[in-house]
């Protein structure tokens, strides 16, 4: 499955404060957030509706609406939790789960250290979240664990994307959509994606 790369005027806007080092906190976490939004709409642009029957002031007519409970989203901590406040405005009554990982700064490898999801998440469609997808090894080992408990759709959701990161996510879970923001050029040699924006989790909270 192809990567879906959000090609829009308002985006590159966006992403383009959103990179500058001189922007703010406020404004980042702010960014972070809409731009969560524009994903999720774009995330969802084929999911199933129910059929209802509603009463407008004028008259009767038939509708689809969402099944808002049976969707869930798992940030991975901690930077994806500044996408959360966007996607919730999306789907208000989602569940969320978490994802706790961090990386190696030698190995530049995943460690997990928290996993908690909602009751019944294998009957859910699950967006993870996370702003940055880098080398895939966050986003993969997230996607086993899901996949662990029984998920069977899951929707990757990220802000800036490396070309090796979505390289080595399809390869390792071909049925697994992602919708980004933007395809960046590469990884450095410290594995941050060029030209990026930086750390993603210092940036929403404020920690350097």
């Amino acid at each position: 499955m192809k990567a879906i790369e959000l090609k829009h005027p308002l985006i590159e806007h966006k992403l383009s404060i959103l990179r500058d080092k001189h922007t703010g906190t406020k404004e980042f976490r702010e960014l972070i957030s809409e731009i969560a939004m524009f994903l999720c709409y774009e995330a969802m642009k084929e999911v199933e509706l129910k059929n209802v029957t509603i009463e407008t002031p004028i008259e009767e007519m038939k509708t689809g609406q969402l099944e808002e409970d049976r969707y869930a989203f798992v940030p991975i901590l901690r930077a994806g939790m500044g996408m959360l406040d966007g996607v919730i405005k999306v789907v208000p009554n989602a569940k969320i789960g978490h994802i706790g990982m961090y990386r190696n700064e030698t190995t530049f490898e995943p460690v997990n250290y928290f996993f908690k999801v909602p009751k019944g998440i294998e009957n859910r469609e699950v967006f993870l979240l996370d702003p940055m997808l880098a080398t895939g090894g966050s986003a993969i080992d997230a996607i086993d664990l899901l996949k662990e408990k029984g998920v069977k759709k899951i929707n990757f959701l990220c802000i800036i994307a490396a070309p090796e990161g979505l390289k080595a996510v399809e390869e390792k879970h071909p049925d697994v959509k992602i919708v980004c923001a933007h395809i960046d050029r590469e990884l450095n040699e410290n594995k941050y994606i060029c030209p990026g924006l930086g750390d993603a989790g210092d940036r929403i909270f404020g920690t350097k």
